[in-house]
């Protein structure tokens, strides 16, 4: 202890003093909480080519995300940069790093319809004549038609209102040309006032030939036609009622007699089952006006960003964590109608019991987004744990990432496990689903798929579970794949089979427990001691199935370690954070390593300079590195890893430093966000708790950046977190934590305490503490 008082009086003269006379001076109640939390929400941020993130309207996880395109075959398709829009269409994935949806556009014209090209129709804007809000997007162009969407769970609103003496006025819709490839498209005028079609994609990440999913709309709209056609590619037939897409484009345009008024508003239904589909969903959800429609869209926003609550804090602070709840809440995405009727992984149509999700993003959510979900909103989560076992009882496996009605078999490792098991042991799932989901993991971490299935699986399972590893080979063909990224895969598949382990145990398989608990250190297997970099001894690197190294085994360089490197994957094995720590020379060496990993004598100085000079700074320069990458997610437990070394207060620094990373501006966004996973890492690091070991249901505690955190779970009772003087802006850490249960001595909860914990009670201090030091959450298989 005679080294830590010394480091705690070297740090006085550099870390800013939480005084307890700035505790006492607070008001008897401390700060209140918005009235409307939505108005803290900018929807753009992200927008740029990192983030990835759209701003228009959704509803929480709805089937419909309504927001203008500004390029084609870029993200989200819309870039912060560009000053032209090309339209608005119905579907999009927040923060995804690869071109895809985007489907189903509206366009509104005014003038003489003589072009289908975008390029041609489209419209310049400027964002200071943006509205932009939770559930609602406004915009007027520069021509002066002004254009405003709002969104139910599966129909897009649209109100566009033309400016006095604009000459015709027309309604442009593209059913053929998506954001990333299209394959199929047809749409049909439907009497006066309707329109209906369906466009087929399914490209993701620079692929071809994918066919994933088919999107079908009904849309009608509030005044008749005067006149109408459609187009094929770059023909334009006047009158013609339906039209196929040629090798471009299909679509239809829709004009309106001035007469009628200045303005046309539409209801759009969508559907990934069929028309009939789309037109239920939109005769149920139709709203009584687009005011009523913008009007129901905030209040569930409201409520939802409610459900996590905070007090204290700068505005930026609060506009910043709002902004990020907001994303962390858009996805999954409901995929079935308003019947409940879904087209599965077979491309066959079933009826669910439950609300059925898609758009899985695993490799990213089980890390953060998908815990957030899960304590929020139980019952939506383990809805989407029903969805999953549906996709493997439709198709027979599981998904990594999936894209509709399809596997896009991105990235690797084995995400669905731990995300499944975190969900058993929160104790969400009923038995019926518990049984029907171990069956089908136990499937995935042990066999195969057939080499003509639309899954690839656990691809290095022959090699790991014969040897425990992935031996490495470079599969033609493949961008992504465990055993192209060998190194990483392992890491993934120990965590993964590790936490198994204990829904393995809980449900009496007494026998499968113990061989997936053998495999929880696997991860030792891929250490070698001869490796050094940057002053430290033994590092993880990628292994032929011969057991001898693949490529070169340089911890700063790449190889096979997916979208980082030796140096970032090391801390991924938070099952067993203790047997990871003896292989770097025990507890104390390990803290040293983090120190280096995170500059810590910087972020002690300088938090806001560590972030931005010693850390991983572009959001793809995850390559070549040995620092800190926050922008993507294999580290993002990193910070918490502090809590086994004993000096669990370094964690609240590290945080500290990774708040300057995000801002409420369009550039706001460090990395991508990953339908929610990046937004998910800020939400829970400002609040004071994460689950930095996947599968757990633990909390790692931390120093909250507000005075007041209330969280609000789906039919739960409140829990509410107060740690007076608590400030982003300041190096703080926790001196003590109180709970309705007594005094927490022991750095993490787990979900149960959490729950029944009423008010936790955080003290503060300007200089480190000795709480939580020798008291850190078990490893998973002793848990």
């Amino acid at each position: 202890m005679g080294a830590l008082r010394r480091v705690f009086t070297a740090l006085l003269v550099v870390t800013t003093m939480a005084t307890s006379a700035g505790v006492a001076n607070a008001a008897a109640k401390g700060p209140a909480f918005a009235a409307d939390p939505t108005t803290l929400v900018d929807t753009s941020v992200g927008n740029n080519g990192d983030g990835t993130t759209f701003p228009g309207a959704a509803a929480p996880f709805g089937m419909v995300q309504l927001s203008p395109d500004t390029q084609l075959n870029k993200y989200a398709s819309y870039d912060y940069a560009q000053n032209t829009i090309l339209g608005f269409s119905h579907t999009h994935l927040s923060g995804v790093g690869c071109q895809t949806m985007g489907n189903i556009r509206f366009m509104p014209t005014t003038g003489a319809v003589t072009s289908s090209d975008p390029a041609q129709y489209a419209a310049r804007f400027s964002h200071d004549n943006e509205t932009r809000a939770p559930g609602y997007y406004g915009v007027t162009f520069d021509n002066g038609i002004q254009a405003e969407l709002t969104a139910t769970e599966r129909t897009g609103q649209h109100r566009y209102t033309y400016p006095a003496g604009s000459g015709p006025e027309s309604v442009l819709i593209e059913a053929g040309e998506s954001n990333g490839s299209t394959y199929a498209g047809d749409i049909k005028v439907v009497g006066n006032d309707t329109v209906e079609g369906w466009v087929q994609g399914g490209n993701f990440c620079g692929e071809t030939g994918k066919e994933r999913y088919r999107v079908f709309f009904s849309a009608k709209f509030d005044r008749t036609f005067s006149s109408f056609g459609t187009w094929t590619d770059g023909t334009l037939t006047a009158g013609q009622r339906e039209a196929s897409r040629g090798s471009k484009r299909a679509g239809a345009w829709l004009t309106f007699d001035r007469a009628g008024g200045r303005q046309v508003g539409s209801s759009v239904g969508i559907s990934y089952t069929s028309v009939d589909g789309a037109r239920l969903n939109r005769r149920a959800e139709q709203p009584k006006s687009f005011g009523a429609a913008k009007s129901a869209a905030h209040d569930d926003w409201k409520g939802e960003l409610n459900r996590m609550r905070v007090a204290g804090g700068s505005r930026a602070d609060q506009r910043t964590y709002y902004t990020a709840l907001y994303h962390s809440l858009l996805h999954p995405s409901i995929g079935s109608d308003v019947d409940r009727r879904y087209r599965g992984f077979d491309d066959k149509v079933h009826r669910s019991d439950s609300t059925y999700y898609q758009m899985f993003s695993l490799w990213d959510t089980y890390r953060s987004q998908n815990q957030l979900v899960a304590l929020l909103h139980p019952d939506k989560a383990a809805d989407m744990a029903r969805s999953v076992l549906r996709i493997y009882e439709d198709a027979g496996w599981l998904p990594r990432w999936g894209l509709g009605g399809g596997e896009t078999n991105v990235m690797s490792g084995d995400p669905v496990t731990p995300w499944i098991v975190d969900l058993y042991n929160r104790g969400l799932l009923d038995d019926r689903t518990s049984r029907g989901l171990f069956d089908a993991l136990w499937k995935n971490v042990n066999e195969v798929p057939a080499d003509q299935s639309v899954f690839r699986g656990r691809d290095g399972n022959p090699t790991y579970v014969k040897n425990g590893w992935v031996g490495y080979q470079n599969l033609p063909g493949y961008t992504f794949g465990d055993s192209r990224q060998a190194g990483s895969a392992t890491l993934e598949y120990a965590l993964a089979d590790c936490s198994l382990s204990t829904m393995a145990s809980g449900l009496g398989h007494r026998d499968k427990a113990a061989e997936l608990a053998s495999r929880c250190d696997n991860f030792t297997k891929l250490w070698d001691s001869g490796v050094t970099s940057q002053g430290f001894t033994g590092f993880p690197v990628t292994r032929n199935a011969d057991g001898s190294v693949a490529g070169d085994p340089d911890p700063t360089q790449s190889g096979a370690f997916h979208e980082g490197t030796a140096w970032q994957y090391q801390w991924l094995a938070q099952q067993d954070p203790q047997t990871l720590f003896g292989l770097m020379g025990g507890r104390s060496d390990a803290e040293r390593r983090l120190d280096t990993f995170f500059d810590m004598p910087t972020v002690l100085t300088d938090p806001a300079k560590a972030a931005s000079d010693s850390w991983v700074t572009g959001a793809y320069d995850y390559h070549n590195n040995f620092a800190f990458n926050p922008n993507n997610e294999p580290d993002f437990h990193a910070p918490w890893m502090y809590a086994w070394t004993g000096a669990p207060w370094k964690t609240s620094a590290v945080l500290r430093a990774l708040r300057t990373l995000f801002t409420d501006d369009a550039y706001g966004m460090p990395g991508n966000d990953d339908l929610g996973a990046t937004s998910s890492l800020l939400v829970f690091a400002m609040a004071g708790v994460f689950e930095a070991q996947p599968g757990s249901a633990n909390y790692l505690v931390s120093a909250p950046m507000f005075e007041k955190v209330e969280i609000r779970p789906e039919h739960g009772r409140t829990i509410a977190v107060e740690a007076p003087g608590a400030s982003a802006s300041k190096l703080q850490y926790v001196s003590s934590v109180h709970t309705r249960r007594g005094t927490l001595r022991q750095s993490w909860l787990s979900h149960e305490d959490l729950l029944r914990s009423g008010t936790i009670k955080i003290e503060l201090s300007g200089t480190p503490t000795d709480w939580g030091v020798d008291a850190a959450p078990p490893a998973l298989t002793k848990g």
